[in-house]
């Protein structure tokens, strides 16, 4: 539920975009306020997969990463991963990803550790030695990906309430008070002719900001 209601805070930050500037849209806290865990992760990268069923080979994008808790308790990760193609069409990781594409990315990357999104999403112990090692598998969104954005939710506990120029809460259609968390924002472009998988990818921008 809670993914839900991130998705309709980002649709009505969409419509606030248009009669509210940058500046209004409340930012991350520039001192510690809350846990936040400690994220690396790869550039992103494309496979192409034989998919049992399907007529032709599929394109699917995406990131390892390693998560550490560095903090002074265990806390529950649950991650989303959202990726924002140049036309803004918005994908969420491993949503009906076969298994088969997991285990060419495991294969791939040559990391016995790596686990599935659903088997990292849980509670994440302290200390470095509890690290998990998780992938973000998405559907290609576009053909030509071109310059897209990788927002991470879940690595902060830090969160604030939408609010209006008023600075009254702005609810959901059920009422319900719409949070923004504090999100880590990736921002990547591919030059050159991006129908090659091989075509490099450059990060362009990291930032934390509240979506």
């Amino acid at each position: 539920m809670r993914g839900i209601a991130r998705l309709a805070g980002l649709t009505l930050l969409v419509a606030l975009g248009l009669t509210q500037t940058a500046s209004a849209y409340p930012k991350p806290s520039p001192y510690p306020v809350s846990w936040e865990l400690k994220f690396v992760h790869s550039e992103p990268r494309r496979v192409v997969v034989e998919v049992p069923g399907a007529p032709l080979p599929k394109a699917y994008w995406f990131i390892t990463y390693t998560v550490t808790n560095n903090t002074e308790r265990d806390v529950e990760f649950l991650p989303e991963f959202l990726m924002v193609s140049k036309n803004g069409t918005v994908k969420r990781s491993d949503r009906v990803v076969p298994r088969v594409v997991f285990d060419k990315i495991k294969s791939a990357t040559n990391n016995k550790l790596l686990e599935s999104a659903l088997k990292v999403a849980g509670t994440l112990h302290v200390g470095e030695d509890q690290a998990r090692d998780g992938v973000a598998i998405w559907e290609e969104p576009e053909v030509r990906m071109g310059s897209f954005t990788i927002f991470v939710t879940g690595l902060s506990g830090e969160s604030t309430p939408l609010t209006d120029d008023a600075g009254a809460p702005l609810n959901d259609k059920d009422n319900r008070p719409i949070l923004l968390f504090k999100t880590l924002q990736l921002d990547f472009n591919i030059s050159g002719d991006e129908l090659y998988a091989g075509d490099p990818v450059d990060q362009t921008g990291k930032q934390w900001i509240m979506r």
